[in-house]
């Protein structure tokens, strides 16, 4: 059974997001609120937890199009191929904000990322996650929960979250309503930017 835990996004419990990162490196899955929709994610070191996301998902790992929360843009070059400075620029302008950035991933990704060849970057305007991830010392992985019922897209509230995903994961953190809008994806790994699906992030920072 999962913890139910509150957390503000203005000010952040330390000793709430310590809990939850103690979870996160013992391997354990977390649903947590972005600055768009509730995520659902793990270390992205370890390559257990994310197995298991990808089952939840009904998935092969290797065929996951999963996403990484970094707390800022620092975390970048760790998992990323140098960058050139129009694409540095879009993503000063952009972040931290509800985009999901694809760029050209490194020798450095994690091993169920090997074969691909581009990776997708978050770093949200929501200062809970971030401060998980910057406690973490890496990014986690994410995936959006979809709702059952196609009209809502995505679940927004908490406690119906975690009524759904209680058997499932560790840790649900309330951090109030979520948003039912995801995030803008663009692709930056080539020279032509592609815009891949219009969310709740304004096109105007390209």
């Amino acid at each position: 059974m999962a913890q139910f835990i509150k957390i503000y996004n203005e000010n952040p419990n330390p000793k709430e997001i310590s809990k939850v990162v103690e979870v996160l490196r013992k391997g354990g899955l977390i649903i947590y609120p972005t600055d768009t929709i509730y995520g659902l994610g793990c270390d992205i070191t370890n390559a257990k937890a994310m197995g298991k996301i990808a089952r939840i998902k009904g998935i092969k790992l290797e065929k996951a199009n999963l996403s990484f929360i970094c707390n800022d843009l620092s975390h970048l070059s760790d998992y990323v191929k140098q960058i050139n400075t129009p694409t540095y620029k879009i993503l000063k302008r952009a972040l931290p904000g509800p985009y999901t950035f694809v760029l050209p991933g490194n020798n450095s990704l994690p091993k169920a990322f090997k074969n691909k060849k581009t990776v997708g970057i978050r770093v949200p305007d929501n200062n809970i996650v971030r401060e998980i991830v910057r406690e973490l010392g890496n990014p986690i992985v994410s995936t959006s929960i979809r709702d059952d019922d196609d009209v809502i897209e995505y679940t927004t509230d908490p406690e119906l979250i975690f009524e759904k995903w209680q058997k499932l994961v560790d840790i649900v953190i309330d951090g109030g309503y979520g948003d039912n809008q995801p995030s803008t994806v663009i692709d930056l790994s080539e020279d032509e930017i592609v815009v891949i699906r219009e969310g709740k992030g304004s096109l105007d920072i390209l």
